[in-house]
């Protein structure tokens, strides 16, 4: 699991994929996240503005990231 730490109140779900490397670019991850290949909180969502928190937990591909 990856451990993701968080400086600000949020980080918009896109901005995670990219900052922990697992989408390249935005526009992946736009896509990823429109496909429903992410899961927040052991969920599928699409919202690509999606605010993650401290304690959320978001998975893709494979991977699973904590935010701390």
């Amino acid at each position: 699991m990856l451990k993701f730490t968080l400086t600000g109140e949020f980080i918009p779900l896109i901005q995670l994929l990219k900052a922990t490397n697992l989408v390249q670019t935005g526009g992946e991850a736009q896509i990823v996240v429109s496909e429903g290949e992410v899961k927040y909180n052991g969920e599928v969502d699409y919202r690509k503005r999606l605010k993650v928190r401290r304690g959320d937990i978001v998975e893709f591909n494979g991977q699973k990231i904590e935010v701390i």
